[in-house]
């Protein structure tokens, strides 16, 4: 039988404990010690597989043997966002940190962008995704003039009604923002934000979202598989987040729901290498707007799927769960918190039980799967193989 691996990133699912979280002002930060004290947590598949028994994290109940292999990973890279976080997740360290626009974005930028596509912008400052609707959405409509802001990541957003700003023109004015925004001005992710509704308090974003990132500056775990002839399949906002290179299959999705039930498709389908999925709605919906009802609900939802997928992996399968960052939706702060990330390990030939404790780089989990896999590969990280088989 041919080999699989599922990797599945619960998008800002952080355990805290970052050595360097204070250096990114968020001390203290710690997701899923926020959640799990809401009454909508209920996660045994996840509590099975070890997420209490990773290092750092306080155990919810009496210790037991878990079903799984589990560890924690530090992350090496210059940021706390969803690109670096994925980029390096598949083997490759940001030494330098995406440019980000805490004052709002530089003049000149807008200007430039503004010539380009013939007209106006509003706003171009750090903002809530929800509150700039509400604080611009009434203006953009009466005018037609984009909504263009940013936030705590190396991000250039794009906001229209799609009514006003039909979504076909809303992407093509994002892809000329993502040919300008190179060097200096090189952010990670250009991103495509149509919303709706009649008025300020009726706005909200549609499913139609599209992120243009930055092509990775070097070889990842993607571009690894694919050059070896092996299936890359990315499920969500996985082709956007490595600009297309290294993907051989691309799913999107319309949140959470629609991811799992891609990849419980995907399970029944005959491929050889890597389905790689990202489950956005913990992020998005939950995380940044600090809801932590929200997000305990959701990661009870995921728990109750992972229940009915475990027994339906084959015997060469694997299954590994890990997070990009964190985004502690119970401080003051609607961004990204600097976490440490879990690592969670299935399989017929994961040892259980086995704890890998702490380990540098989330490109663990590029090795790992590059081992498993059987394709050699000089990117960052350790292989935890031995520490779990």
């Amino acid at each position: 039988m041919k080999k699989r691996v599922f990797l599945m990133v619960l998008d800002s699912f952080g355990i805290g404990g970052a050595d360097d979280a204070a250096a990114y002002g968020d001390e203290g930060s710690n997701t899923l010690a926020a959640i799990a004290k809401s009454a909508q947590w209920n996660v045994p598949n996840l509590t099975g597989l070890g997420l209490f028994q990773i290092d750092g994290v306080v155990p919810s109940s009496p210790p037991q043997k878990a079903g799984g292999a589990y560890g924690r990973l530090v992350e090496l890279s210059a940021g706390k966002d969803t690109t670096v976080g994925h980029w390096e997740l598949a083997g490759l360290v940001s030494q330098k940190p995406l440019p980000t626009y805490p004052k709002g974005l530089p003049r000149e930028m807008l200007e430039a962008f503004e010539r380009k596509i013939g007209r106006k912008t509003l706003c171009g400052l750090p903002y809530s995704g929800t509150q700039v609707l509400r604080d611009y959405g009434a203006e953009h409509m009466k005018t037609g003039f984009p909504i263009v802001y940013t936030s705590a990541d190396s991000v250039f957003q794009i906001a229209g009604h799609e009514g006003i700003l039909p979504v076909a023109e809303l992407y093509e004015m994002c892809e000329t923002a993502r040919e300008m925004l190179q060097g200096e001005w090189g952010v990670g992710r250009v991103i495509a934000r149509p919303f709706e509704g009649d008025a300020p308090e009726t706005f909200r974003r549609t499913a139609r979202r599209h992120d243009y990132s930055l092509p990775p500056p070097g070889e990842t775990l993607l571009d690894v598989l694919a050059a070896a002839g092996q299936d890359v399949i990315g499920v969500g906002k996985i082709g956007d987040i490595f600009a297309g290179r290294g993907v051989t299959e691309v799913l999107k999705t319309s949140g959470n729901r629609d991811g799992m039930e891609k990849t419980s498709a995907l399970v029944n389908r005959d491929f050889e290498g890597l389905c790689f999925v990202n489950l956005v709605d913990f992020d998005m919906i939950y995380g940044h707007r600090n809801d932590v009802h929200g997000y305990a609900k959701a990661m009870s939802e995921f728990d109750d799927w992972l229940g009915g997928f475990l027994p339906r992996l084959r015997p060469e399968d694997l299954l590994l769960i890990t997070a990009d960052h964190g985004c502690d939706p119970s401080t003051p702060s609607t961004d990204h918190s600097r976490e440490n990330v879990p690592l969670l390990v299935a399989g017929t030939s994961i040892k259980p039980g086995s704890n890998f404790g702490t380990k540098p780089c989330f490109g663990c989990v590029a090795n790992t799967v590059a081992a498993y896999l059987e394709v050699k590969s000089d990117l960052e990280g350790e292989n935890l193989l031995p520490y779990i088989t």
